[in-house]
This record gives structure tokens, sequence and C-alpha cells, in this order.
């Protein structure tokens, strides 16, 4: 096993009663290849079953019991594949002699038996083992349910609590502005506790039983200066909870933006770019108006419950218990009410995340809804979504106005109890008008928090839902650019080898199988095959932006996943099949990989790209700006700046995937001289689209069904009469066609 080998998704741990039975089948000197369960025992019965394969048999158990038990030679088996049903699906082994074995599995198992049945393919042709290192996750590790998304974040195991300490780990670069803050809320509670007392004062002292009429204007002045007090320590508090809030914010945008550009294309290609701006958006929105608004709140109030709930036991204990009464009706239907909010809230990001993506697809994809007539339509499917989302807003408010309702009924209860016994301890010279009036104050102020809490935490569940699918971006695997272990290679020499490569983007679906090609520096290859038939997939992987799932890719001699990812790409040139340019200038955009380039550089790869001559005739030259993925020039300009953004990288490994399929044949005749220079010296890999373009090439790999087909020169393949000259021949065929069908 090699370093990067890691512990197998194919070898679970077993339970000790299926241990013993596989001692008693298995001989001591078997080895274990594949030990996996799986959940139904046909069709439409649920069992754990577990499929154990060694290097002599295959077999089938059960936890319990003999019945089902199933025992194959190895030497017997032919192939497997595996077939989908209705709520799963089957993978059936067939073997020389005898019905063949069928273990069902329901569709959360529907990867993993892929990938065993490529195993057991694998294995029934003498060929060695190599099943993927990592299988992505449908279920929860902990719990068991289902994932909202594949290797995505359980919200049943996710706690608030844990959300919350992430969320208040982003403040800890400005802790002396928040023990400030801290400060200026404890001393805003203190002086909007004061006002009752002074009313007590004001009432018992002066008004009802005049004592010292000359207290009057003090207790007036004691009313303005707390207000304004209370005046300023509040807008102090509000300014720097608002610089916190949006501080703290704007850290954990971009922590999300540079995990985004860190994580693997394995990563992108499964999610719609709708739903990552989501994230960046509405996510990050909800989050920040919980850090300015939501948080400030709930400390100021949690102080100021404090304090009330410490004066009204020290002025009357009794009434204070009377006061209480409604609190746990509240707490508890409150509790029972938020979870439901929770789930509302969670359900609310995914069908906005939803929204988002449609309404990103439709824009971007704007020109073929018109060309189709396809705006009614796309109405309608924005319509679906919209309702979705209103919905889930509806369900949650309407929860939330039942438990308003409610929570000011019972709280109605304690200011009626407040009122008649405190009128009782009135009558009896217990209590003091003043004292009652300040009472009745402190419970207003003890209930408004109280009141609106229920909204607050609302909101505190949208934000924490937010909050849980920006940490689940953020605690996504990276590409290994940090690797510690990774080998430096700041020059490379050229030289790449596949050995035995596999790879499938879904488990058990290979795009390449046994992909053995050694090229030597300098060599240029051409890729050529039908659509699909692995060609971008081959070149993907030398620029490691998929890691090979069997086999080894390696750079100079040096497994490409112990190469340092920063080196690598920095020798690696791609012009792709569609270029992407940025919304900047056409200066810019060919200087992007080579940033501070002097403007004589960028005129130099120009005039080798043929860019500068179409350039010199726009009004603003190379200060031109392209627009958003370069919609203010023809594909065939793009492409150009593309190319002249791969000479001026100057790569020592070149890949051209169709750079000149956008281009005219006068353009692309002198695009071809100037790849001519450019490939001198450089290993480069070239799939063209005419592949009359691929006669320099040293040699032609020509892929079928994800595997060599042949390999030669130019010459050579055409020789032959293979593949490649049926290829040749079919496309010239049909450039005639279209040809006369041109005159005609």
């Amino acid at each position: 096993m090699t370093k990067h080998a890691e512990q197998s998704p194919f070898l679970e741990q077993i339970p000790v009663s299926v241990s013993d039975k596989l001692r008693r089948e298995i001989r001591p000197e078997e080895r274990v290849l594949i030990q996996v369960v799986t959940d139904m025992a046909d069709r439409d019965q649920f069992e754990e079953r577990w499929l154990v394969i060694t290097d002599r048999q295959l077999l089938v158990l059960r936890e319990s019991g003999i019945d089902g038990m199933v025992s194959v030679s190895m030497n017997g088996v032919r192939t497997a594949t595996v077939e989908p049903l209705v709520g799963g699906g089957q993978l059936e082994v067939e073997r020389s002699g005898g019905e063949p074995v069928r273990i069902y599995f329901s569709n959360t198992l529907a990867p993993k038996f892929s990938e065993v049945a490529e195993g057991i393919k694998q294995l029934a042709a003498d060929e060695p083992l190599a099943l993927a290192t990592e299988l992505e996750q449908g279920r929860c590790r902990k719990c068991g349910r289902l994932l909202p998304e594949k290797d995505g974040t359980c919200p049943a195991c996710t706690h608030s609590l844990d959300t919350l300490r992430r969320l208040l780990g982003y403040m800890a670069p400005h802790r002396g502005r928040v023990l400030l803050l801290i400060g200026l809320t404890l001393l805003s509670t203190l002086a909007s506790l004061v006002p009752p007392q002074i009313t007590k004062r004001l009432i018992d002292d002066v008004l009802t039983a005049p004592v010292d009429t000359g207290l009057l204007p003090w207790l007036v002045l004691g009313f303005l200066g707390t207000g304004v007090f209370a005046w300023i320590t509040g807008i102090a508090r509000n300014w720097l909870g608002t610089w916190i809030g949006l501080h703290t914010t704007e850290e954990m945008r971009a922590h999300l933006f540079s995990t985004l550009q860190f994580l693997p294309l394995r990563f992108h290609g499964k999610r719609k770019v709708g739903a990552l701006v989501s994230r960046m958006s509405n996510d990050s929105d909800l989050v920040e108006n919980y850090m300015i608004s939501d948080i400030p709140f709930v400390v100021s109030n949690a102080l100021m419950l404090i304090g009330i709930l410490g004066l009204l036991f020290y002025m009357n204990v009794e009434l204070t218990i009377y006061v209480l009464l409604p609190v746990p009706p509240i707490v508890l239907g409150g509790s029972f009410v938020w979870r439901r909010l929770e789930a509302h809230w969670r359900r609310f990001s995914v069908k906005w995340s939803r929204l988002s993506s449609h309404l990103n697809e439709s824009i971007r994809g704007i020109r073929v809804v018109k060309a189709f007539a396809q705006e009614r339509r796309e109405g309608d499917r924005f319509d679906r979504h919209n309702d979705e989302l209103r919905e889930v807003l509806v369900s949650a408010e309407r929860n939330w106005v039942v438990f308003f309702m409610v929570t000011n009924f019972f709280m109605s209860f304690g200011v009626f109890f407040v009122w008649y016994i405190g009128g009782r301890q009135i009558l009896g010279n217990q209590l003091t008008l003043g004292e009652l009036m300040a009472f009745v104050t402190y419970i207003w102020m003890l209930y408004q928090p109280l009141k609106w809490f229920g909204d607050f935490y609302g909101f505190m569940m949208r934000a924490y839902a937010g909050a849980e699918r920006i940490f689940e971006v953020i605690d996504s695997r990276p590409e290994p650019f940090d690797n510690p272990n990774a080998c430096k290679m700041p020059a490379l020499g050229g030289r790449v080898a596949f050995d035995g490569v596999g790879f499938d983007y879904d488990p058990g679906k290979p795009i390449l199988r046994d992909i053995h090609v050694d090229v030597a520096p300098g060599e240029m290859i051409g890729l050529v095959g039908k659509s699909g038939a692995g060609k971008t997939t081959f070149v993907n992987l030398i620029c490691r932006f998929y890691d090979v799932t069997r086999g080894a890719l390696r750079l100079d001699d040096v497994d490409i996943r112990d190469i340092k990812l920063e080196d690598m790409r920095s020798q690696i040139g791609l012009v792709a099949q569609q270029s992407f340019l940025f919304n900047g200038t056409i200066a810019e955009n060919i200087s992007y990989g080579c940033p501070g380039t002097t403007f004589d550089e960028i005129l130099r790869v120009s005039y080798a790209a043929n860019v500068h001559e179409f350039v010199v005739k726009m009004p603003d030259g190379y200060d031109m700006v392209v627009g958003e993925q370069g919609n203010r020039l023809s594909g065939g300009e793009k492409q150009r700046i593309a190319i002249a953004r791969a000479i001026l990288h100057d790569p020592k490994i070149l890949i051209l995937d169709e750079a000149t399929s956008s281009l005219d044949t006068p353009t692309e005749k002198k695009i071809q001289e100037a790849i001519a220079n450019l490939t001198r010296g450089r290993t480069t890999f070239a799939i063209a689209h005419r592949l009359s373009t691929l006669r320099s090439a040293d040699r032609i790999v020509v892929l079928d069904g994800g595997k060599i087909a042949e390999v030669g020169s130019h010459k050579e393949l055409m020789r032959r009469e293979g593949l490649f000259h049926r290829l040749v021949k079919t496309q010239q065929t049909t450039s005639s066609m279209m040809a006369v069908g041109g005159k005609l």
C-alpha cells in the first residue's frame, strides 16, 4: 500500500457475530479485499447483509442465522454489473456455473456498490484491485440521517452553541472593542434601571407624602441625567456594535471566498453557481444582521433581566414569584416553537439557494431562452421556486404569530396578579404606591424583551441556518496547497508518465481505464477520440484538477500528488476549448498569469498570438474592457487572447484543449505557426478539432471508451487504417459534404 492509500472505505467495521462466522468460512492465509454491508436482503425487505470478497472467494453473510449465506469461488466469477431498481438497485455477480448472485441495496448505497462492481470486474480479469480511496457521504456518519447534499453537514448533529462559538471566534481579533462594548452595555443597562427608582422616590417622598419638596427638581434632574447618559451610551454602543458586526462579517466573507478559491473542481462541479453565490450573499447577510442587531440585543437584555430580577427580589419576594408565574409556560412553549422555526429556516436557506440557482442560470442562458421562445416556461419555473419559498415563510410566520399571541396572553396574568396582590399590600400598609409603580415598571421592562425574544430568536435561527451553510463550505476539504510534505519542484523537466491510470467522476463509472503513456520532455502529444472518450479528462489530470482514482501519474518520475501544487501549476499553461476572460482590459487578461508584466512583454506575445492586429483597430486598444466573460469580443478574438496569455506564462508543460476550434481557417494558420514556435522545448498535449492539424505531433494517442486504442505518428496511424484512419476519413467526408452544401 502506498502512502496515498488511506483506510479503504470498502473495508467496513464488521460486527462480532458476523466476524465469528467469517472466521469459520475463510482460511487464515486468505486475504480480505472487500468487506461492505448492504441494507436490503431483497427488493422490498430491509435487512443488513455483508458482502465479503477475499482473494479466493465471495461470501454473502447475514448477522443472525445461516439462511441466505452464499459462498462462490472467485475462479468462477465472470463479471459484475449494477442495475438500478425502484428506490434502490442490485449488484449482480455472474459466475460460470449456477444462478447469478444478487445483492440488493437502497439508493444511498448505490455509489459504494457501483465501485464494488468495478472491483469485482478487476479481480475477475486477474487485474490488481484498485478502488477509490474516498466515497461521497450521503448519510451522516454519526446519526445515519440523509444529508441535505453529498458530503454536506448534518443539521441534526450541528448544535447551535457550536455555531455561536464559531461566529464569536471571528470577533477574537477585536476583543478590545468587544470588551468595551460589553462595558458600555453594562453602563447602559444600569442607566435604564435607575428611572423606576426615581419614580418611587417621586411618588412616595414628594407627591403622596411630601417630606422634602426640595427633592422635586433634583429628582427631575436625575431623570434628565440618566436619560442623557443612556442616550450617549446607547449611541456609542450601537456604533461600536455595528463596527464589530460589519468587520466580523467582512472577515467571514473573505474566509468563505478564499475557501471557494482553494476548493477542488470536483466540489464546484457538483454544486450550482447560484447556490454558492447564495451563501456569499443571502446567508452572509443573515449572519451580518445577527452580528449587528441580535447579539447586542441578547447581551443587553440578558444583563437587563439579571438586574431587574435582582431588584424585584430585593423589593418584594412574594410579588416577584407572581411575576415569574407566566415565564415557565412561555419558555416551554418557546422551546417547542423554536425547534420548529429552526427547521423552517433551514428549509428557507435551501429554497432560497434553489431560487438563486435558477435565477443565475436563466440570466446566463438568456440567449438560449429567447432563441427557443421559452420565456413563459422559465417564468413558470421561477414561480414554482418562488411559491415554495413563500410557503416556507408563511409556515414559519404562522408558528411565530401563534406563539406571540399566546405569550401576550400569559403575560397579562402576571400583571393582573401584581396589581391585585400589590393593591392588597398597599391597603395593608405593607407596600407603598411608589414601590408598586416601580414594580410595575420593572415588570414591563422584564416582559418586553421576553415578548420580542421569539422574534429575535427567529432571526437568530435564520442566521444560524445561514452560518451552518457557510461553515459547510469552509469545512470542505481544500486542495493540498499547504501540504508540508509536498516536494518543491521550481523547475520541471517536462516528463509525464501515466502508469495504469484510471479515473471516474462518479464511483463505478470509469472515464479513463488503465492508461499507460510515457511522454518525454519536449514531446508533442495529440489526443484524439470521439466525444466523451476522455480527452479533456486526460489533460485535467495533468493539471491536477482531479486526482487519479487508480494508478499513478508522475511528473519527472515524481508522483503528481507529492509535488507542491503551486510549483506544478505555475509551470503548466492551459488554453481551454471555451476561453474565459475576466471583466477587465485586454492587457489585464493577457497578463493575468504574470502580474506586473511590462507592456513590451504584452506586445511581444500579442504579436505571436495574432492579437495585435485586431486590438489596434479598437478605439481603446489594449485598454478596452472586454465585458463579462469577454462578451464584447468574438470567439476567435477571445481564443487568441487566451493563447497570448499562455505564451506569456511561458509554461514547461502546455495543454491545448481544442485551442483553435473558434478560429477561421486563415487565422488558424497563423495561430498554428505561433503554436509551433511556442511548443519548441515544451511538453505539449493538444486536443484538436481538426485532426489534420495534428500532423506535427510527435505521437497521437487515440482514446476510445476511456482506453488507449492506438498510439503512433500521423503517418503511422494512417497506414494502419485503424480507428484514427476512420475518424480522419469521416471528418474529410463530412467537410466535403458541408462544402458542397455551401456551394448549393
